[in-house]
């Protein structure tokens, strides 16, 4: 990694830009920009979040923002209304008033004295959201976007519904909101900061009951889901994802259907920006940004839009590790979307075992075979999937996929005789079943895993389907038990070798906790056919792209108060027989020793359940946000926890807020939402 300190331009800073929203609301921005902008002007690169440019956001900030800004351009950092050192309330995710405040600041950009008139829009996670629907919006001045780690599709892709299963996270970023929207804003900026603090708290709003409430397509998801409408996606888009991440899918679903110029990068990654990301290894990501933006912001010919349109990261065969910090593997770059090069392959589900298996239920592929010919239980334990790993892992806490091995155990598999040769995949795999269910609402996952000689099994790709979405994601409808059906889903993209010697797995499962929330009583699947097809890719086997190396701006200045400590793992009640999966994350406590705020943050997690009962279910979260400077102190803690009967689910939370010692706030919130399909 390379930090550079100097620049092709010199740089000035201002630390809280006001910018007025048609209503009066005035956000608060952060700005870079050459020295020489006022009578030079620049093209302007916004990023636009909820997640605090003063502490919450600042150390990749300090790294990425002065590099673009020291290559030409006002690299604008601006907080949501609602959140960090803007004004106003946040009602949602992605709300109109959102997307409306998007396109006011980027029209307010264009018409300064110091911007050339040309906007670019850049952004990960929320902030890759909200530039794709920034340019899905099409206001003029926005001339191109980089989004990474984001979705087109919110019901399909993203952290509430997989499948239409619903999934746990979308109870875990409901509790993460309500602490991430708790805190002030920095009394150095704001004089007003207490009468805003408080006014945020009573108006907070506890979003995961909301979310959870749609449990169909309905108006809400397809509100901000760029998929809706290829057409209107004609703003150039450099889009990124990471295989350690669940939003891998956008960069082929982008390439392949938006009309703009798109160029699409799918690395090893979890869910943090490339330059920086593990497991490696990292590119230059900044530096093909600045490309990008010299492209279509400066219109300076260097060949951009004739990059390849998709460039992948295939990983090789290793063993599992929740924690890698690289992972081996080879570049592929692809002309067109989808590849050519990736030849559609079908195998049939046979109930034969294969030599090697020891332990029914099994069977293997065999592509000779036709589907059909045999009658398989599926009905697996619920505590099936502690080691699936987070939706979106952010570092080397353990976060991403360990070995299947035990979960296959438990599952209905399906293998694959021994590799001869390596077999590599690029793409995504779809899976066909006829099945029928004892209950009107249950699900399936299907994990395809790597499975060593050894018996580690890695998986290289998951789907699953709510079988109430069989038909139609926007009018589901419950299983008639008894009734053989056939159903088919796709499971995520994937770019994988996997090593000559070992075998393909097949793993399929009617429990996944807590990646899914599960069905409201045990549900018996039987399986009696069914195909797989994959995508086998082949290659010359040599590099085809050579990213260049990662580099930033120097790191911010900070002095560590309290180090940091996480502790991850899982228990089993030998007397009651739950089993969770416990998570304590104390993030420390860091000065800023530019401007003196001090700030901390305390995690806790517990997903606990008993492998017979889908009623046992309990989540609980506590969060807790420190913010400090002197004398001054404040603390926020957020805890929230989940349950359900057979008709309902229930979300409750806690919002407490002091003031040094002095308790200012508390509020509570009980709901219910009725499980209609979930």
């Amino acid at each position: 990694m390379t930090i550079r300190t100097s620049f092709p331009c010199a740089i000035t800073e201002h630390e809280d830009l006001g910018i007025p929203m048609p209503d009066g609301t005035r956000l608060s921005a952060r700005v870079w920009m050459p020295e020489d902008a006022a009578a030079n002007p620049v093209p302007a690169v916004l990023e636009y979040i909820p997640y605090r440019k003063r502490d919450g956001t600042l150390p990749r900030d300090e790294l990425m923002h002065p590099y673009v800004a020291g290559h030409g351009y006002a690299s604008v950092r601006v907080d949501m209304r609602g959140n960090g050192d803007s004004q106003g309330l946040m009602e949602d995710e992605y709300s109109q008033q959102e997307m409306d405040d998007a396109v006011a600041v980027i029209d307010w950009l264009s018409r300064q004295p110091w911007c050339s008139g040309d906007v670019g829009m850049m952004g990960k996670s929320w902030g890759g959201f909200n530039c794709l629907q920034a340019a899905f919006n099409g206001p003029p001045a926005l001339k191109a976007v980089i989004s990474v780690c984001s979705t087109t599709d919110r019901f399909a892709d993203d952290i509430h519904f997989k499948g239409g299963c619903l999934l746990g996270e979308n109870f875990g970023w409901g509790a993460v909101m309500l602490a991430y929207s708790s805190r002030p804003p920095d009394p150095l900026l704001r004089n007003d900061w207490r009468e805003e603090w408080l006014g945020r708290l009573k108006a907070q709003p506890w979003l995961a009951p909301r979310w959870a409430g749609h449990q169909a397509r309905d108006a809400y998801w397809k509100h901000g889901s760029v998929c809706e409408d290829w057409s209107r996606n004609r703003v150039p888009a450099m889009v990124w994802g990471g295989w350690a991440d669940n939003y891998m899918n956008t960069v082929a679903a982008m390439v392949e259907h938006a009309p703009a110029p798109v160029k699409g990068v799918v690395g090893p990654w979890v869910h943090q920006y490339p330059h920086t990301a593990v497991p490696g290894p990292q590119v230059g990501f900044l530096q093909m940004a600045v490309r990008w933006w010299d492209r279509w912001l400066k219109a300076i010919p260097n060949g951009a839009e004739s990059d390849p349109a998709y460039r992948a990261y295939i990983l090789h065969s290793e063993p599992p590790d929740a924690a890698p910090k690289h992972r081996a593997g080879h570049w592929v770059a692809e002309a067109k979307w989808p590849s050519p090069r990736a030849l559609p392959t079908t195998l049939h589900l046979a109930s034969s075992w294969s030599p090697a298996e020891t332990r029914p239920p099994g069977g293997h592929f065999r592509g000779d075979e036709k589907p059909g010919g045999f009658s398989l239980p599926l009905s697996t334990p619920q505590h099936l999937g502690l080691e699936a790993g987070e939706y979106f892992p952010m570092g080397l806490n353990a976060e991403m996929p360990g070995d299947q091995a035990a979960d296959d155990a438990m599952s209905l598999c399906f293998d694959g005789e021994v590799l001869r040769s390596d077999l590599q995949l690029l793409g995504a795999a779809e899976l066909r079943l006829r099945l029928s269910s004892d209950k009107p609402l249950a699900f399936v996952v299907a994990r395809l895993c790597d499975v060593a000689p050894d018996g580690k099994s890695v998986r290289i790709a998951h789907g699953m389907l709510n079988l109430c979405h069989r038909d139609s994601r926007e009018n589901p409808t419950p299983m008639v038990p008894g009734e053989e059906v056939g159903v088919a889903f796709t499971l995520d993209q994937m770019g994988y070798r996997v090593a000559a010697g070992h075998r393909l797995r097949l793993a399929l499962s009617n429990s996944y906790w807590p990646f899914v929330w599960p069905s409201p009583e045990p549900v018996t699947l039987t399986i009696t056919g069914g195909s797989l097809t994959l995508p086998l890719h082949r290659d010359s086997g040599a590099e085809e792209w050579a990213p260049p190396p990662p580099e930033h701006a120097a790191p911010w200045k900070n002095r560590v108060v309290n180090e940091s400590r996480t502790q991850r793992f899982v228990e089993r009640d030998l007397i009651s027989g739950t089993q969770a999966l416990v998570i304590d994350d104390d993030q420390g406590d860091h000065e800023n020793l530019t401007h003196g705020l001090t700030t901390g943050e305390t995690l806790t997690e517990r997903w606990e359940i008993h492998p017979d009962d889908p009623l046992s279910a309990r989540v609980l979260h506590v969060w807790e946000q420190r913010l400090s400077r002197g004398e001054w102190s404040v603390r926020t803690t957020a805890e929230a926890e989940m349950t359900a009967t057979a008709t309902h689910l229930r979300m409750q939370a806690r919002l407490t807020a002091w003031e040094g010692e002095r308790k200012v706030f508390q509020r509570q919130w009980d709901e219910e939402v009725a499980r209609s399909f979930v």
